[in-house]
């Protein structure tokens, strides 16, 4: 079985990235009409974008109801990048609630945190090592971060379970690609040159040209990595998100999308007003400035981000802001064409097919 995948050909509610949110996805299931088994009175389908895990307070919690209604049969789900973090064993900012080698760093910013008992661990992986990276049919296509063509059909022959080896191997190629053209050695003599490390949100570090050939470089050679993190160049600035200081630029794929099929995303931290990304980690271009956050966008107007940022709420936790004021949960519906949030709003998206 292909790590492309069909949809079904009912009608949809594709989940945006929940980031252990527990809370606000009941919540925003129960106004989408289904129970906690995955059923809806109108034979209507879940389907889940990625980013299950992660900063918020339950990620054992989410991925434990999502395995549930995938294995049921009544939802389907992709990768994200958070989940392909996780099976290669790459512990990152937000991932305490995992990895034993994050707990400490992440406590001040994120805890509490559920963490999984052993039993819980070994059936995450087993979920997450059996989704498909894209999900498509005639009338949509969905993927977590970006649907390349190139890129959906240098996986498409993959099987199901592969995901961690081949991002692996693409990860190797990256690596050795760098230190057969001396570029290894480059950032080598870079970070020597700078003492505080790339992880101080503290100690801004100069541009490093070669740690910025390197990310890009690196990005775009893997095909599950482009598809579940986004098209990137070398940059020309250094800003902090994810954790670390980084030196390259996301790219708005959409703006070049011409296909005329619709495609749903997460990913992006879209948002419903107006936030300071900087203080969630996200100091990088905000790739929806300018785009009304109910809008479809791209070229044709037919590619449509339902990431509201919900990864955010561990700082209004923190600050004592009112919980879902800025960050929100969403589904998009198809064919409809509407937006439930977790909240209880509906709102129609506007701007499709131009």
């Amino acid at each position: 079985m292909s790590l492309i995948q069909p949809l079904p050909a009912n009608p949809l509610d594709i989940v945006g990235d929940i980031h252990g949110e527990i809370d606000a996805l009941l919540k925003l299931l129960e106004h989408l009409g289904y129970d906690l088994h995955g059923r809806h009175p109108e034979g209507r389908t879940l389907v889940f974008v990625g980013d299950f895990c992660d900063r918020g307070p339950n990620s054992p919690a989410v991925l434990e109801l999502a395995r549930k209604l995938v294995q049921s049969g009544r939802a389907l789900a992709v990768l994200g990048n958070h989940e392909i973090n996780l099976l290669r064993e790459d512990a990152k900012d937000g991932s305490g609630w995992f990895f034993d080698a994050r707990m400490a760093r992440d406590h001040d910013k994120y805890a509490p945190f559920h963490r999984p008992t052993d039993q819980e661990r070994r059936d995450i992986v087993a979920f997450l090592s059996g989704l498909p990276i894209g999900l498509e049919r005639p009338d949509l296509r969905v993927i977590h971060a970006a649907w390349q063509d190139a890129q959906i059909e240098a996986v498409r022959h993959l099987p199901l379970g592969s995901v961690r080896d081949e991002y692996d191997h693409w990860e190797e190629l990256g690596r050795r690609q760098a230190r057969e053209t001396a570029l290894e050695e480059r950032m080598a003599k870079e970070l020597e040159q700078w003492e505080h490390g790339l992880e101080s949100s503290q100690h801004q570090p100069p541009f490093l040209h070669a740690h910025a050939e390197f990310e890009a470089n690196k990005q775009m050679l893997n095909p599950l990595k482009v598809l579940t993190s986004g098209v990137e160049q070398k940059g020309t600035t250094t800003f902090f998100a994810g954790g670390k200081w980084r030196f390259v630029e996301r790219m708005p794929w959409w703006d070049a999308y011409t296909d005329p099929t619709p495609v749903v995303v997460g990913h992006y931290w879209r948002r419903v007003r107006k936030v300071d990304r900087a203080a969630v980690g996200k100091g990088d271009a905000d790739l929806f400035e300018h785009t009304d956050p109910f809008s479809w966008h791209g070229a044709r107007g037919n590619v449509f981000c339902v990431d509201f940022s919900v990864g955010g709420r561990w700082l209004e936790r923190k600050s004592g802001t009112p919980v879902g004021r800025d960050f929100k949960l969403a589904a998009l519906r198809w064919p409809e064409r509407m937006l439930q949030f977790d909240d209880g709003h509906v709102q129609a998206t506007h701007g499709f097919g131009g």
